[in-house]
């Protein structure tokens, strides 16, 4: 039988082997919600790289470029962490550069495995359905929060874990934690992740609409996959 696994942050993912194995990263809170907005809405490709310094150089040879750290956007960039960016007109069939605080970092870090997923609560029926038709082991990677746990990822890893556990066995403690949170506040998540860390961060920035979106489940049949150092979407 299948497995799926979940690293709970990216500073754990050493302890992983995912050389034969399919790497779903998780950063709900935005990057990949972003993403997936950013496919649902026509962008082209999204090239995420660890470092400011990096993304301006692809805003320099004419992408579009979207910084971020601790949650606010970097001066000089024309995108920002809100996935209500994404739905603009001068997105569709463009190239963007990006970089988050934690998010980018975790793609870059997973290049390693068979293929890299983009998920979020917003496209989780599509990874879903075509992890069910795939033959490799499943490691759900949380972004976390600057290298710690956080609770957003871990409920999406559990949602994940939940659709899958006919067909993927646990293949470790963690898989198993992430599950039973999501179980536990699955009807209302909202109202479980209130004293979150970063919910405590949105909040103080006045974003109150993007925890909303972020947390809807199944709104897009995309699924990003890394090819090269790009990011393109998979109609499922």
């Amino acid at each position: 039988m299948k497995q799926i696994d979940v690293c709970l942050t990216p500073d754990l993912l050493h302890l992983h082997n995912v050389e034969n194995t399919i790497v779903v990263v998780a950063d709900v809170f935005r990057a990949t919600s972003c993403m997936v907005t950013a496919f649902a809405y026509g962008v082209n490709s999204i090239i995420p790289v660890a470092t400011i310094e990096e993304c301006r150089m692809w805003q320099e040879r004419g992408y579009l470029a979207a910084a971020e750290r601790n949650a606010k956007k970097v001066d000089g960039f024309e995108l920002d962490n809100s996935p209500f960016t994404y739905m603009d007109e001068r997105i569709r069939g463009a190239n963007v550069a990006m970089t988050t605080t934690n998010g980018t970092l975790a793609i870059t870090k997973s290049r390693s495995a068979v293929k890299v997923l983009v998920g979020s609560f917003l496209n989780l029926d599509a990874i879903v359905r075509y992890l069910k038709t795939d033959g490799y082991d499943v490691m759900v990677l949380c972004a976390g929060w600057k290298g710690r746990v956080n609770l957003e990822d871990t409920l999406f890893a559990g949602a994940l874990v939940d659709r899958l556990k006919d067909t993927y066995a646990m293949a470790e403690d963690s898989a198993i934690m992430a599950w039973r949170l999501y179980c536990q506040g699955k009807d209302n998540l909202p109202s479980y992740l209130s004293n979150s860390s970063h919910i405590g961060r949105l909040q103080r920035l006045g974003i109150q609409k993007d925890i909303t979106y972020c947390l809807q489940h199944d709104l897009y049949d995309v699924v990003p996959v890394l090819r090269g150092n790009a990011l393109v979407s998979m109609q499922v």
